[in-house]
Parts: C-alpha cells; structure tokens; sequence
C-alpha cells in the first residue's frame, strides 16, 4: 500500500498565509478543515498508514509542487474542502474527480461511500467530473501527477452540515479513513519513482485514425507523444500548465488537458485506446465574444437546464426561448448570456437576496444606492435587462429596444467586449468570467458543438 498525501482547503491560499476560504456561522473554512485533517492523520497513523500532510502556509501552486516532488508510483493525494452557497439549504458532500477518467471515479465513490457509511445524516451530492465544478477544473485534479481527488465534506453555509462536522468531527475522520483505505489499496503499489516505472502502453486514435505510435497509462491517466499534439494543431509551447513527464528519452503530455483546446478526450477501457476529436462547431475568435451569435437551439438550451435542474422550466418554461429572441434583438451571444444566468441563478434555483418573482437572472442591482436586487414584471422584461446590461459592457452601438435595465447609463460602454473582462466588474469575484466560459464550454459539450 502507497502513502497518503492530505491538503487542507488548500485552493485559495497565498503564499506565506493562510487564507480562511468560506466563512460562515462564526467559522472558517480553514479552521474545520485543519481541524479535521488532524483527526485523519491521527487515525490514518493508528492503522500504521503512512501519511503526509502538506504544510498549511502554502499557495494551491506550491501545494502541488510539494507533492509532485515527493510522490511516487501507488501513493494518492486528496483535498478536503468546505463548501459555501447563496443559500443556507444547499447541502451535502461530493467528490471531484478528473474527467473522463473511469478509474478515479471509481475511486471517488469508495470515498464518499466511507464518509457517508459513518454520517448517514449527510445527504450524498454525488461524485463529479472536475468539469462540472464552476472554474471547469481543478487543478488539484489535474496537475497533481498522482491519482488525486477533491471532497466537498458539506457546505458551512448551511447549519446542520456545519453543525454535523463540528459535533461529529472524528466520524467525519473515520469515514474519509476507510474509503482513503479503499482507495489507496487498489492503486498499483509497484515500488519506484516516475522516473523507474514501466508505465503500460496504450492506443492512441485522432481524428478517427489510428496511429501505430503509442501512449502510456500514468496513475490511470493517458499520456500522449507531444509529437502528435502538433497533428491537432495545438501549440503548447507556453502552455505552463499541462502535464508534461518524459518517458524513455520521450515527451508525453497528459491527454484530458487538450481539453482546454478544444479536443474532445475519450477513454475505451476495453482496447486501452485514448480518442482525441477536434471538432470546434464554434469559431474560436467567437467564443468568448460577448456581441456574437449563439450557436444552440431552443431545444438544446432547454434540455441543458433541466439535465442540471429538472425543476427549472416548470416556473419559468419559455426562458431558452426569451434568451434567444432578447439577445437575438440587441446582437448579444444568446449562449453566454444564458450560462451567465446559470451561474448567476444556480440553474434557476436561486436562493440568497434574489426570488424568483423578481425576475432577476443577473444580479442586477436597483439604482439608488438601495441594498435590495432589481425587479422585474416579466420574466421577457428581466431577459431584456439582462441582456440590455451586457450589451453597456460589450459594445459601444445604441440599444434597440427601449432601456429597461436601471444601471444602464452607469456603464462604461464597450468596456468588456470579452467574456473574461466581466470578472471583477460584473461582480467582484476575479474568476468570474472564468465561471461563465466553464459554464459555455458545458453547454457546448452537452450539445455536441465541442
């Protein structure tokens, strides 16, 4: 059996501090989260386990690095993290796994498994693709050369998952033991560093063609030959974050990250064959570009929305459709303004300041300095806003439909052409555009135009 490498709410850390992460009911996320990866050295340590905790004063990039220098083939990592939402009833544990990677799920769900075995009180969120996070990844996921994972043990917004880790700390402890044990169990436990391994060989396929050089499998991961990364027209040269590692005198990269190109990554465990589809329906210089056009359907829209909330259209039903007329008006992408709800409402569930009577689906502010969001007397009237507030931003041409977003005129016109310059205007948090080009890119591959 390998070691066990343990993070502690490490993602939003700086250098040389420990940033608290979510805060609620007078705690922080760094605080339960030190708290209960203590318990699981304690308990790891008593079953003769060998653990390595990472130190609690480094960024989510040294805490990576720390790892990847230490680790070795059948050693696993995992992050423990708390979770924060808008609203004080979202609840529950989850696990993130890399995607597309049958292997880690697996192990994903002997996890939660544990955890939930010893707090059935805990309702089970599920286990996830790291694409389905709000970033559209994690590195902790992806660029941790072991097999890592990423476990959400509850929300500290809600009251009783925060009361549940504080009054029952040492069975949350146990429970992320026994499925680490699990896990870690049925990871190769082949001795030796990456650079000694004999790493498998696998098929690789591009484009629908074979090719008879092959990749290896790393951690369950597939690695390809940089080589014919060129085949798919990629340049990776300043790519600093995709996973490179040199095998017998060769350069492989791992494959899940050309995803962030545009490649569509999938795994046939049957043959061991890695495909690699470059597909883009979307042009690329269009697909951050707020002035465009979307690319969807009424239908695909509306089965994105249910697949992620199946209660979304039963209150507002024509909404796919308001999306595509409104923004359709005023020459705004349907899409972005779409899945700029979508993270905005939570996929229309809402909750925090906004109801859904208030027809708000962007956290528009009312004018007047007042603490209340704006409404709206339609659910088309709150779509138009919405999509009016993007257009201030994204162009400098007049509006073609009368003004009916009440911050209109306190826009900088054509200030944020690209979905990215929305973060840290729009709204304060800096990854926000980042969050919106996940949720696109989601869509996107829901529809098949990636």
């Amino acid at each position: 059996m390998g070691r066990i490498f343990i993070s502690a709410a490490h993602g939003g850390k700086e250098a040389g501090g420990i940033d608290r992460g979510a805060i609620a009911g007078g705690t922080t996320e760094a605080k339960e989260m030190i708290l209960l990866r203590d318990l699981i050295v304690t308990e790891l340590r008593a079953r003769s386990l060998e653990i390595l905790a990472v130190p609690d004063d480094l960024s989510a990039a040294q805490t990576i690095t720390w790892i990847n220098s230490r680790g070795r083939r059948g050693d696993v990592a995992l992050e423990i993290a708390a979770n924060a939402a808008n609203s004080p009833s979202v609840r529950g544990a989850s696990v993130f796994y890399i995607a597309n990677n049958s292997d880690r799920k697996s192990n994903a769900e002997q996890l939660l498994v544990g955890l939930l075995r010893r707090v059935p009180q805990l309702p089970n969120r599920g286990v996830k693709p790291d694409t389905d996070s709000g970033l559209g990844s994690l590195a902790f996921c992806r660029q941790t050369t072991l097999p890592a994972l990423v476990m959400q043990v509850g929300f500290l917004s809600n009251p009783e998952d925060r009361a549940l880790l504080q009054t029952r700390r040492r069975d949350f402890a146990l429970g992320i033991v026994d499925g680490l044990v699990t896990w870690s169990r049925v990871i190769d436990p082949t001795p030796g560093t990456p650079a000694e391994a004999n790493y498998p060989p696998i098929n690789i396929n591009i484009n629908g063609q074979s090719y008879t050089e092959q990749g290896i499998l790393v951690n369950g991961n597939a690695y390809i030959p940089i080589d014919l990364v060129d085949l798919l027209r990629i340049d990776l040269s300043k790519a600093a974050n995709v996973n490179r590692i040199t095998y017998h005198k060769i350069v492989y990269v791992k494959a899940i990250e050309l995803r962030d190109f545009n490649v569509a990554v999938n795994w046939d465990a049957a043959t061991r064959t890695v495909s690699l589809r470059s597909n883009l329906v979307v042009c690329p210089g269009q697909f951050s570009r707020v002035m465009s056009n979307g690319n969807t359907s009424e239908v695909q829209l509306q089965l994105f929305l249910r697949n992620n909330n199946e209660n979304a259209i039963t209150k507002f039903p024509d909404i796919p459709k308001l999306y595509r007329e409104e923004a359709g008006i005023e020459g705004v992408n349907y899409d972005i303004a779409f899945c700029q709800m979508c993270v905005e409402t939570g996929f229309l569930r809402f909750g925090g300041d906004i109801k859904p009577e208030q027809n708000n689906f962007a956290g528009l502010g009312a004018i007047g300095g007042g603490s209340e969001a704006a409404s709206f007397p339609s659910a088309r009237i709150g779509v138009r806003a919405h999509v009016q507030h993007l257009k201030a931003y994204a162009s400098l041409e007049p509006l073609v439909q009368e003004v009916v977003d009440p911050r209109f005129r306190f826009v900088t016109r054509g200030i944020a052409p690209l979905i990215d310059q929305l973060s840290g205007r729009w709204s304060a948090d800096l990854d926000y555009g980042t969050k919106i080009s996940a949720m696109l890119k989601r869509l996107y591959e829901s529809a098949g135009l990636l």
